[in-house]
């Protein structure tokens, strides 16, 4: 094999490939990044059994072939190359010669024919989507994935396709966010896609308006058509929350709220809460204001600012982190926010319309 390719965009391709490498396997070939040629490309590859990404660069292909060389190596080199252009020359043995401008390395390579096929998607189902509006439906719901592996299924989002709208759904034990947009095709379909999954999707959509993916969802895994890029993963398995049972249908309180004054005042009251120092935000609400407070044995903090109340008012605890990630993901300069008693969650919407919704559950807090 011998070809010869841009700098900038091998630099590029590796960098995000890499990201679906394994950084541990029993199998080296997985620590690894797959270079194949195909016509007047080189296609890169990385998969680690659950996670596999590909893109293809233009090259000059002198002679084809295949080789397996560590990722870990391979992108420390080509990011630190002093030339415009990359020369890779790999023998019969696997050495791989890598040349720019006065640089030379050469590396041992591992034989193709060791490293894994990457799984087939079988099924028609497919769903074409603006990026920036998955990207966003993302950002907005990915932080209420749960971490933790007690419900293996919650570490994913689910995506409910169908009658001309796409929702996707996060819960983690906590906290809900849901996110909805208007999407074409006929496609009806449920699935959950795992949060690790979405984080290096997310990192490859652009917000450019134009631009669009291609979603193809087979039985177990799931392809997303980047640009340049296909990625593919494995979907989660087992029965998902039943969110729509979660939120609660009526509210006793409801506050439309500055959300950029919120998120100040959580801010500001959040400063005596340390990760060794937790003590729930006790929060007020009622006489047109909305009063946050804490107390750690470092001291003692209290905020307040105006909002329009109409029904009981009440007093509330929460988890300050969960509170802000919240509000931090709304979108638009006012939430209306809707509370059914002291215990039921507090749910956060737009102030119109109904593109999304988080859930915060309270913390119980001591009598003063």
């Amino acid at each position: 094999m011998k070809i010869v390719c841009s700098r900038q965009q091998l630099v590029e391709a590796v960098s995000n490939v890499q990201r679906a490498v394994s950084t541990k396997s029993s199998v080296p070939a997985l620590e690894g990044i797959l270079l194949r040629t195909s016509g007047g490309e080189v296609t890169l590859c990385g998969y680690d059994l659950e996670l596999g990404m590909t893109t293809s660069i233009e090259s000059s292909v002198e002679e084809s072939g295949s080789v397996v060389l560590s990722a870990r190596l391979f992108a420390d080199i080509v990011r630190r190359l002093p030339g415009e252009s990359v020369s890779l020359t790999i023998d019969e043995k696997n050495i791989t010669t890598i040349k720019s401008g006065a640089s030379e390395f050469s590396i041992v390579g591992i034989p193709a024919d060791e490293y894994p096929d990457m799984p087939a998607i079988s099924g028609d189902d497919s769903v074409t989507l603006p990026q920036h509006l998955l990207k966003g439906m993302i950002r907005q719901t990915i932080f209420a994935v749960a971490e933790s592996d007690a419900k293996p299924i919650h570490t994913g989002t689910l995506f409910e396709i169908g009658e001309g709208r796409i929702r996707l759904v996060s819960v983690d034990g906590y906290r809900l966010a849901m996110r909805e947009e208007a999407a074409g095709g006929d496609a009806q379909l449920s699935f959950v896609v795992p949060g690790k999954t979405l984080s290096e999707v997310s990192k490859l959509l652009s917000d450019e308006e134009e631009d669009e993916l291609e979603l193809r969802v087979g039985r177990r895994h799931i392809q997303f058509r980047i640009g340049s890029y296909c990625v593919i993963s494995r979907l989660l398995e087992g029965e998902f929350l039943d969110y729509r049972a979660a939120i609660p249908q009526s509210s006793t309180t409801e506050i439309i709220a500055n959300t950029r004054e919120f998120i100040s005042s959580v801010e500001r009251v959040s400063l005596l809460i340390t990760d060794r120092l937790k003590s729930p935000l006790r929060c007020q609400f009622g006489n047109g204001e909305i009063h946050l407070s804490c107390s750690t044995a470092i001291g003692r903090a209290s905020d307040q600012f105006e909002a329009a109340l109409t029904g009981d008012p009440v007093e509330m605890g929460f988890n300050n982190r969960y509170l802000l990630d919240a509000l931090r993901n709304s979108e638009g300069d006012e939430v209306k926010i809707q509370l059914n008693g002291p215990l039921s969650p507090m749910k956060v919407m737009p102030r119109e319309g109904s593109d999304y919704l988080f859930l915060v559950l309270p913390v119980r807090l001591k009598t003063e």
